[in-house]
């Protein structure tokens, strides 16, 4: 297979895999103990949970969008 003829180069896949990472770890920001009905757990509402992760995981998908439009410069003469 040509290379010439791939959508995304190995850069684009280095940087697609990074934006996933930072996805995932925004995701794993959010997460912590739930509230039940017989115990109320205040750490739903603190700042890591409510400003953070989604600001982390929002950045996260930008990412993805620059390394999806990203277009290395193409250094071979013709």
């Amino acid at each position: 297979m040509d290379k010439n003829r791939l959508a995304f180069g190995k850069t684009n896949f280095i940087l697609i895999a990074i934006g996933m990472a930072v996805i995932i770890i925004g995701l794993l920001l959010m997460t912590g103990p739930s509230s039940t009905t017989q115990a109320f757990e205040p750490d739903i509402f603190s700042v890591r949970r409510i400003k953070v992760a989604p600001i982390v995981t929002l950045f996260g998908f930008i990412f993805i969008i620059v390394a999806i439009m990203f277009k290395p410069k193409n250094n071979t003469k013709e």
